[in-house]
């Protein structure tokens, strides 16, 4: 460590700018307010005024580490409440006679005496007071009370503030040189307060009369004070160092070169500063959380100025922003069963390949295309195909993409696609998902979330009429989009992807299987009459899942068993053979199943049963299943009652046969279908003569209590009528119902043909089918399953 010139930490403290007289009573009514469990000499609010210097620009500096903030605190001892009376009487004394050197130096003594930091402070602060303001008192030439102030400044570990002390006394002496009258002689207030003087004068020293001093005495007092030969004070240092106890040798050392004339800014001390054991654990500990905090503020704006300048990005990847390029292009011969689709986008592919020829006329070519319709129609299928009959090139990007926690980012990603289609163009942007980020606006929304539907707004309007780029978008929830994305100029063409119908699908299912090898009892059209409400990824699937089970079976090709294991395991979930299931529930739950297939069979307006197993699939321990004959477009009230019938059938076999105690909780799922489709009569389509021919909002916002509690009596009527009607129906087909449920006992899973035999009494195999059923079960080859429909779930 460099050496450093001892004099710059001398310091006087600050004097406080007021009266020369110094008040304690403040200060003895706090002591005596505290209480005895936490008392402790306080400072007086006047020593916590800053120090000014005034030898060198500098400051007493308490040391200061973070040992101190786990080490338990130090208290002072505590004078009696008898000296701290004295005290203030004496204070009285001294400062009703400022210029009685007597009762100053008894009342130095008496605070000497208290033994405390506090009493070492309040001499300090009277002696350095009196010299700033009142130079020219006779306290001054006191040696006895220049020596009490130089060992209150050693008790307090301002050894330092020595030296620039006797400098400042020498200099205020040698501009005040006159000498006092001894103390005895000064005059006092009153004759009691003379015979005070005297006998504190006595009491103090024999020096209590001061003649003028030389200007080495102050040294002389330094020194004897350094060197620890004062008078004995009696108080200990809060170092812990008695007034009366001898310096080291470092502190010899330092009173000698002070004796010699060093110390002074023509002639410094050296010092060589050692620090103790353990010192560099705090620094340690400081430094560390010092690089903590600093390194995650700084880390924190690095990431922000990253992100918002575009250097480092997550998402989305270069590749999305790049047109796509597939090796074998989409056409519009690959998409199927949506030929008024295809029309009307054959009118974007024709712009995309001459621009000049709409606007020969005048007409303008729509700038967006909105493809609405359901899940696996083939929306996404269609963009392709468009960008792939104009060869152009087609940027994709999801809704999804352009949400992210920062705002503004969505916004920024938005102008990019833009930006790279224009470079394209003529090019085309399909955005899948479009309510992602289309979705209503509304107040309560917050900022970032309008900012990218914003962005959108402005790249699709700002599009010159000329420019060759075509925005198409996909989504299954039109009502949920913005009106100003799908208003004329933005998406002004709306376009509708419905399911395929029974001619679509035979499409579809000859396109799919001209890639697969197919037995010659695969007709088309027959599968395709027996997937209504299939879409067209439903129906790839379909064919995929076939090809798969045939190769497992090891078959040389896909026969029709396959396609209607495959067209089974779609809608009513796999077979789950391995499960064990206890007589009394399969026999249960074959009852359970007879009851949906006889209010199939025998209610009018009910959709054509198809299938019905006892076997568990999926979640359900037994399905009926429902297939209708052609597409079904519109319900009449006849079929919404057959609905709710089928679906109580269930439940009132099981009461029937069972009796009302031993109905189980099978029945949820059909319960619950049935209640949907009731409320739906009463709220939506105005089946209710009660409620009438009303729309009320599925969300219950408008409607009153009372309306509420019309609708669910209505709910109900309707529901127990349904249970009623299907009561009837199975006491008078109570035998069938016996036979049907032996049967699917037997035999696990019974198609429309065999139920109808079994309800008849026929038999409905033969012991070769029986036999050859067995074998193939034996050889690891699924058996033909039911489809879905009616289902017994799993208790709850």
């Amino acid at each position: 460590m460099p050496p450093f010139s001892l004099h710059v930490l001398g310091v006087l403290r600050h004097p406080p700018r007021t009266h020369p007289n110094f008040a304690l009573s403040s200060w003895s009514r706090s002591f005596a307010n505290t209480s005895a469990a936490s008392r402790s000499f306080p400072r007086p609010s006047l020593l916590a005024r800053p120090p000014v210097v005034l030898a060198h620009p500098s400051c007493r500096i308490r040391p200061f580490s973070l040992s101190s903030l786990f080490s338990p605190a130090k208290t002072s001892p505590t004078p009696s409440p008898f000296a701290v009376a004295n005290i203030a009487r004496i204070e009285a004394e001294a400062n009703a006679h400022p210029t009685n050197v007597a009762k100053q130096l008894a009342l130095f003594q008496a605070l000497t005496n208290t033994k405390i930091a506090a009493g070492y402070d309040l001499i300090i602060a009277r002696w350095e007071r009196m010299t700033e303001f009142d130079p020219t008192n006779p306290l001054l030439h006191s040696d006895k009370a220049f020596e009490y102030y130089l060992q209150a400044l050693s008790l307090t570990n301002a050894e330092a503030s020595i030296a620039p002390a006797v400098r400042r006394r020498e200099s205020l002496l040698a501009a005040h040189p006159f000498v006092l009258a001894p103390v005895s002689d000064l005059p006092t207030s009153d004759p009691q307060t003379a015979s005070e003087s005297s006998s504190h004068t006595a009491a103090a020293d024999a020096s209590a009369s001061v003649p003028l001093q030389p200007t080495s005495r102050s040294q002389e007092i330094a020194q004897s004070v350094l060197a620890g030969n004062a008078v004995e004070l009696g108080a200990a240092s809060p170092a812990g160092v008695a007034a009366g106890q001898p310096l080291s040798a470092d502190m010899a050392k330092l009173a000698t070169a002070l004796g010699a004339g060093f110390g002074v800014s023509t002639n410094p001390i050296h010092v060589l500063v050692n620090e103790p054991k353990g010192a560099w654990i705090p620094k340690f500990m400081r430094f560390v959380i010092f690089v903590l905090v600093g390194g995650f503020f700084v880390l924190t704006i690095l990431a922000v100025l990253l992100e918002n300048s575009g250097l480092v990005k997550a998402a989305p990847r270069q590749s999305e922003f790049e047109p796509h390029e597939a090796t074998k292009p989409v056409k519009f011969s690959d998409v199927h069963g949506v030929d008024e689709a295809k029309e009307e986008l054959k009118d974007v592919v024709a712009f995309l390949k001459d621009p000049t020829m709409f606007a020969a006329l005048g007409g303008k070519l729509p700038k967006g295309v909105l493809l609405t319709g359901d899940p696996g129609t083939g929306k996404t299928m269609l963009a392709r195909a468009v960008a792939g009959e104009a060869g152009v090139p087609f940027l994709f990007a999801s809704g999804s993409e352009f949400d992210e926690m920062f705002v503004g980012v969505g916004a920024k990603r938005v102008r990019e696609l833009f930006a790279a289609a224009r470079k394209k163009q003529p090019a085309i942007i399909f955005i899948d998902e479009l309510d992602a980020i289309g979705g209503k606006r509304n107040a309560r929304d917050q900022q970032y979330m309008k900012q990218t539907l914003n962005q959108l707004l402005v790249e699709m309007d700002g599009f010159l009429q000329d420019e060759g780029v075509i925005v198409i978008a996909a989504t299954n929830f039109p009502e949920s989009l913005d009106e100003a994305l799908v208003r004329p100029g933005r998406f002004d063409r709306h376009i509708a992807v419905p399911l395929p119908d029974v001619r679509g699908r035979v499409q579809i299912l000859t396109h799919y299987i001209k890639d697969v090898v197919i037995g010659k009892d695969v007709d088309p059209m027959i599968l395709a009459r027996g997937t209504p409400g299939f879409s067209g990824a439903d129906l790839q699937n379909m064919v995929n899942q076939a090809a798969i089970q045939a190769s497992k079976e090891r078959c040389k090709e896909v026969n029709l068993r396959h396609m209607e294991w495959a067209k089974d395991r779609i809608v009513m979930g796999a077979e789950r053979r391995s499960s064990f299931i206890d007589e009394k529930v399969k026999r249960l739950t074959a009852y359970h199943e007879g009851g949906h297939a006889l209010a199939a069979l025998y209610t009018e307006g009910a959709m054509p049963l198809h299938k019905v197993t006892c076997m568990p699939r999926g979640h359900a321990l037994g399905v009926t299943s429902q297939l209708p004959k052609d597409d079904r477009l519109m319900v009449t009230l006849k079929e919404f009652l057959a609905d709710i019938d089928v679906c109580m059938g269930g439940r009132v076999a099981e009461e029937l046969i069972f009796g009302p105690e031993n109905v189980t909780s099978g029945a949820s799922s059909d319960l619950r279908k049935a209640t949907a489709t009731a409320t739906r009569m009463v709220k939506n389509w105005g089946y209710s003569e009660k409620i009438g021919p009303v729309y009320l909002n599925d969300r219950e916002e408008n409607i009153s209590a009372h309306k509420r509690e019309e609708i669910e009596n209505e709910v109900r009527s309707l529901l127990q009528a349904g249970q009623s009607r299907v009561l009837a129906l199975l006491k008078s087909k109570q035998q069938e119902l016996h036979r049907l449920a032996n049967a699917l006992i037997e035999h696990e899973t019974l198609d429309l043909e065999e139920v109808k035999k079994v309800i008849r009494g026929e038999p409905i195999r033969t012991i070769t089918e029986v036999m050859s059923e067995d074998l193939s079960r034996m050889a690891g080859s699924p058996v033909a399953a039911g489809a879905p429909g009616m289902g017994r779930g799993l208790p709850t």
